[in-house]
């Protein structure tokens, strides 16, 4: 009989220590899960996404890891999934990322737009792109081969019928990236120039943005993307819902606005 209760009491201390082992092991997992996440950061916005990072990080204790190139550049690996827990980019990188089901959410959290940039003070007076066809203007652009910005400029040139005199004061001043454009204004080299309003304001210092209407045909919007093969899957969680509601105000304080 005693031997009886000794082996219930046995069996009992194994059941309830093989249970806690397997919660202690179930905690341990969910802390891994919050240790890092890897962002995937396109060029154009490297400082609202720095921002949103240490927000979040000091909100949270997550680590965040960002690696910077083109939204081109990460796509591959985003379609095979081999790096990063979000991908920070614009349009129509959501849909390519949809299409790859790659995406687990996402937050919009402002727009890129291209604005017209003069030197500091405006000594050449421009108020409108119709100004870049003055005769004897030095005028930047980005190339639309590379550029998104530049795809959408040469469209609205066209439309307005000014391209090619714009490109008379343009030309071989046709940049891969809007921070050429910045320096160019920085140093003087140039007048005037049309670029992203993000890249643009990291050299509010050296330039000036136009007010101009939007009248381009897109609009391209910002999203803070969460990869579907990420295995962070909380840390992932937080971090969107965190990009949702204050997003919108970061970018939005770095001039990504429309």
């Amino acid at each position: 009989m005693r031997t009886m209760r000794t082996y219930r009491i046995a069996v009992v201390f194994v059941i309830v220590a093989a249970c806690g082992l397997l919660a202690g092991c179930g905690r341990k997992e969910t802390q891994g899960e919050s240790v890092e996440l890897v962002v995937l950061c396109g060029s154009s916005f490297v400082p609202p996404t720095v921002q949103l990072h240490s927000e979040f990080s000091a909100k949270t204790g997550i680590k965040i890891v960002s690696t910077t190139a083109g939204s081109e550049d990460f796509l591959p690996l985003v379609k095979t999934g081999q790096k990063g827990d979000i991908l920070v980019t614009h349009d129509p990188y959501l849909d390519y990322v949809r299409d790859a089901n790659a995406l687990a959410d996402h937050a919009q959290v402002g727009f890129v737009a291209p604005v017209l940039v003069v030197q500091k003070g405006n000594p050449k007076g421009i108020k409108s792109i119709e100004d870049l066809t003055q005769a004897g203007l030095k005028v930047a652009l980005t190339d639309p081969q590379y550029s998104t910005a530049g795809e959408m400029v040469f469209a609205l040139l066209d439309k307005k019928g000014i391209k090619d005199a714009v490109m008379k004061n343009v030309e071989n001043r046709l940049t891969k990236g809007h921070s050429n454009i910045g320096n160019f204004l920085k140093t003087k080299a140039v007048d005037a120039g049309i670029m992203w309003n993000g890249v643009a304001n990291t050299f509010k210092d050296s330039l000036e943005i136009v007010p101009t209407p939007y009248e381009y045909d897109n609009e391209i919007r910002v999203h803070i993307i969460g990869l579907s093969y990420t295995k962070q899957a909380e840390s992932l969680k937080q971090f969107i819902e965190f990009a949702q509601t204050r997003g919108p105000e970061v970018f939005a304080e770095h001039g990504y606005v429309k």
